[in-house]
Order: C-alpha cells, then structure tokens, then sequence
C-alpha cells in the first residue's frame, strides 16, 4: 500500500493483446486546473483486470483524477502514464470514459444501436463510417451490458439505469484497455446497480482495467481490489482490505462517515445479473453527497 507517509516510487480472454505492463501509473502526481493544485501526492498504479475504487468526501480530487487521466487537468509535479503514454497520448479509443451526467441528449431522436456505434468513432476516424464488423461489435457490447433486445429503442424512451448501460456498451465498443466511471451508481435501483456490477467483473476478465469515482462502499469492496483514499491529497492508495481501515478513513472524512465505511460487515458474495427498468433507490451502505469539484 501507498500512503501519504509511505510512498514508494514505484480470465478468459482479453479485449485486445493486453499491454505488459499496468494501464495507469501515477508517482507522486498532482494536478491543477490553474496555478495551485487541487490534489497532490498520488503514487500508484492499476494493472490490466484491476478496478480501482477513488474514494473521498466532496471535493477531495476524485474527479479531477479522473480527468487528469484523459489529459484534461495539467499535472503540475510528478508523472502520470495511461497505457503507456502521457496522458492525451494514449492509443486512439483505448481509454473509455462515462462522466456523471450523460453527454447525450435524451430527446436527441438516435436509437440505441446508434448510441454505441459512436464509441467506435474514435478508432474510425472522421472520414469512415462504421460498417458490418464494428456494427457486430456494438450489438455484442449490448449484448454484454444486457441490452440487446433494446437496440432499435430510442435512447431517449430509456430509464436511467439503463442508459448508464448502454453509455458502457458504447465503451466496450471502442475496445479499450481502460475505463473510466464517474459515480456510475448515482440513482439507480438495485436490479440496475446489481447488473452494473456484473457488467464490472466481467470488463476485469477481458482484462480491461477499470477505475471508479465512488461513494458506493459495496463497489468498492465488492468489485475494486484497489482504493485510494482521496482528501485533496492521497491519504492511501493500494489493497483494498489495507486502505479502507479506521483510521485512514478518519484522515480522509475528519471522522464523520468513518462507520459507513467500517461498518459493513464481511464481504458480500459476487454479484450476478440482473435488469430493470427503474432507477430510483439505492439500499447499498454509501457517503452521501456527489463528487463536484470543479466547474
């Protein structure tokens, strides 16, 4: 494990040939939108078929990771590679991303095939069009996220949760070696949020990596093997069952919301499929509050 007084320098087949080495690596990195950094001191890294949790209060720098890892924060000390590459430099369509709130309209008139063939624009390039190979790819993402009975439906006629899902799919379509979700569990019922885990576990056996803004304390110790523990600075980062303790939580929390972490009990069993139409609700033990930072 890597702390704040401790830092080092330092399944069954795969989306792509799996890179050798980790998808994200991170050395006493900080990151600014302008002169003064918003988190400092992240030391870490996330190796193919690994899910990292970031967890942390409101504004502790979870989604500025996040961005920081697709280039959109500048990284004012330290280093950062993704996929082998500075951040922004990373293959074309290897890093996929769902942000918070949807970057589709939803009375916007695509279905939802049309959704996830966007995700593999980014390998195409502008002057081609997707044709039957990537049109396979797409409905087999669907089919992975448990959709594709849904393709022809209008995206906008579509709950919540599952938009989240086929946001996923459209993913998986661009066959990325990382992906990134920011508090993808936000509104969604059980049934959703129990085949968004699924959908989790089995991005980690093609060997995609996968790191997660959270405040869901089941995902985090159900389905990530790593967490780093966010408060403006890195309080831990490393093994889960190392990083989510008392008195780590209380560094980052000041103490309130330290239980809800603690206090959950043993681990629960792996989680199975599961679909449904509804999104509100959620009876997973969670700190309130979105991930907000910055405008």
């Amino acid at each position: 494990m890597t702390s704040a007084g401790s830092r080092s320098r330092g399944s069954t087949g795969t989306s792509r040939e799996a890179p050798a080495g980790p998808v994200v690596v991170l050395d006493d990195a900080a990151f600014a939108y302008t002169s003064s950094p918003v988190l400092t001191g992240v030391t870490g890294s996330v190796m193919p078929g690994e899910a990292l949790a970031l967890i942390g209060p409101n504004g502790s720098g979870k989604t500025t990771l996040l961005r920081g890892l697709l280039g959109m924060v500048r990284i004012t000390a330290g280093s950062l590679r993704v996929n082998g590459a500075a951040p922004g430099r990373a293959p074309r369509g290897s890093i996929g991303y769902v942000p918070q709130v949807a970057d589709l309209d939803p009375s916007f008139p695509v279905t939802v095939l049309d959704v996830v063939l966007m995700g593999t624009y980014s390998r195409l390039g502008l002057l081609r069009r997707p044709g039957r190979e990537e049109r396979r790819r797409c409905r087999e993402a669907l089919e992975g996220v448990g959709l594709d009975d849904l393709a022809s439906r209008r995206f906008g006629t579509l709950s919540g949760g599952q938009r989240q899902r086929v946001l996923v799919a459209r993913c998986i379509a661009a066959d990325p070696r990382l992906i990134l979700l920011d508090e993808p569990f936000n509104g969604l019922d059980q049934p959703n949020r129990t085949a968004l885990l699924g959908i989790i576990e089995r991005l980690k056996e093609r060997g995609i990596g996968v790191v997660v803004s959270t405040h869901d304390l089941v995902l985090a110790r159900r389905t990530c093997e790593k967490a780093a523990l966010l408060a403006g600075r890195q309080i831990a980062f490393g093994p889960r069952e190392e990083v989510l303790v008392p008195a780590l939580v209380e560094q980052a929390y000041g103490g309130p919301g330290s239980d809800l972490l603690i206090g959950l009990g043993p681990l629960p069993a792996a989680p199975g499929g599961g679909a449904s139409d509804g999104d509100r609700g959620n009876d997973s033990e969670s700190i309130p509050g979105n991930d907000e930072e910055r405008p």
